[in-house]
């Protein structure tokens, strides 16, 4: 029975919901590394303390996606539960990421955080695919892209606002700084918001024969319906996920190494070492007072450790409001994509081959860009990011056994995971560097990544995967 076609503001509602998850992934992708940096951790270290986020979504999206395809109650739906666990666990660990201590406290709550976000994001791809016609999914996906693309700007702005509304951004040597404590506890409130609003407003359908539902469910093992739905996979998934591959290193590379690479490259202020100003004892670390605060060498390196470790959160506020920026491109893009995609078809082969095009040129310009001028990268990267979230997703939804959406919504996402598993393991570190040693060339490998993850679509050939 074909689906019935949902209004603009229908489609918001039930998409509204990524507004807080793309909170939580923006504050996680935009400042986890300086809160690692914070906590002592080496630029060349930052990649493996990233690996619990691929490594989480590799274990915890097939599951959900499982779970959620097997879920039905009338009262509770079946994608909803999986929303409303994820917001709840998610929005607690934000608000305590920033309390961290030590760098090992950080990095495990890392671990919770991306399984918690992971619960509730997946499920609300496989929703779109489960309430909209063929004709809307382009759309669909469209308007989730716009949303996450206004909660990516906001989140990314959220510190450097705080700053200007007069929360200071300095911090004693190891403490994270109070505007990005504050800016986490604005995410973890909107996270639970935004889900809630979602909840309340939209209404899921039930399986089209229930009776059926029920029997395959008793039936269901998810051992087995994994490795069935491993041999099942369609070409077109196959081609997408080597697209995805690439795409999704680019990415991570950023998100792991961009504040690192852009305070030092462009703003020249990198995260000064504690152990250059400091007493250390005899294993090389700087002593602490009972107070746990850095025992200087004196008052004037004190006071130098400070004026650079200003600078440094300054420039960091700045490149996570650069960041930001890419939020704002890729809403823009959406919303371009909204309207036109509302009446007519698109070829969705050849926007998602230009948008990346365009991004891993905005990777690249990162090496001649001034304080000035990195906005103008950003925006480059902001239509790939766009194209990201809306296109492969448009184009699978068209290639996969609808029965078995949030199972293979859950494992496409392992050609998100495996290869930011590879930059975590080593990757990023090994390739940039065969640029050259300055972090800078990160981005350069992220853009060269991005460029072939665009080369790529020239694969997918399935007509109905293209056009729609």
């Amino acid at each position: 029975m074909e689906k019935r076609k949902l209004s603009f503001w229908e489609i918001w509602n039930m998409s509204f919901g990524f507004l807080g998850i793309q909170f939580g992934f923006a504050l996680q992708g935009g400042f986890m590394s300086r809160i690692f940096q914070t906590l002592g951790a080496n630029v060349d270290d930052i990649p493996g303390l990233w690996i619990a986020a691929p490594l989480t979504g590799l274990l915890v999206q097939p599951i959900v996606g499982y779970l959620s395809d097997n879920t039905w109650s009338p009262k509770f739906g079946r994608r909803k539960p999986y929303f409303l666990i994820g917001a709840i666990l998610a929005s607690i660990t934000l608000f305590i990421m920033p309390h961290s201590p030590v760098l090992w406290v950080a990095a495990g709550l890392l671990w919770i955080l991306d399984s918690t976000i992971n619960i509730s994001m997946e499920p609300f791809r496989a929703l779109v695919a489960d309430k909209l016609p063929e004709s809307q999914r382009s759309n669909g996906f469209v308007i989730q892209t716009l949303i996450i693309g206004i909660g990516t700007w906001i989140a990314s702005n959220l510190p450097w606002l705080v700053t200007k509304l007069g929360v200071t951004n300095e911090a004693a040597a190891g403490v994270i700084p109070p505007s990005v404590v504050i800016a986490f506890s604005v995410g973890a409130f909107v996270f639970l918001i935004s889900i809630l609003y979602t909840i309340f407003t939209t209404k899921e359908d039930p399986p089209a024969d229930l009776v059926q539902f029920k029997l395959e469910k008793k039936e269901s093992r998810f051992i087995t319906d994994l490795i069935q739905s491993l041999k099942e996979m369609p070409a077109t998934m196959k081609k997408l996920g080597l697209i995805q591959f690439f795409s999704w290193f680019a990415f991570f590379t950023m998100w792991s190494l961009s504040t690192p690479a852009l305070t030092e490259h462009v703003f020249n202020a990198p995260k000064p070492d504690n152990k250059e100003y400091a007493k250390l004892d005899s294993q090389g670390d700087a002593l602490k007072n009972d107070a746990n605060e850095v025992i200087f060498l004196s008052d004037q390196k004190a006071m130098e450790y400070k004026q650079k470790d200003k600078e440094f959160n300054d420039a960091a506020d700045l490149v996570g409001s650069s960041t930001g920026v890419y939020g704002l491109s890729s809403m823009a893009f959406a919303l371009l994509l909204t309207f036109y995609t509302a009446k007519n078809k698109i070829n969705r082969k050849f926007i998602h081959m230009a948008s990346l095009l365009l991004g891993g040129l905005g990777f690249i310009y990162m090496f001649f860009a001034t304080p000035a001028t990195l906005m103008y990268s950003f925006i480059l990267i902001g239509f790939a990011w766009g194209s990201i979230l809306s296109m492969p997703y448009a184009m699978l939804s068209s290639a996969v056994n609808p029965k078995k959406m949030g199972m293979m919504m859950g494992l496409f996402n392992m050609f998100i995971v495996i290869p930011q598993i590879i930059a975590a393991l080593g990757g990023i570190n090994f390739f940039y560097k065969l640029i050259g040693e300055a972090h800078i060339n990160a981005m350069i490998l992220a853009g060269i990544s991005l460029i072939i993850a665009a080369l790529c679509n020239l694969l997918i050939t399935d007509k109905n995967a293209i056009s729609g």
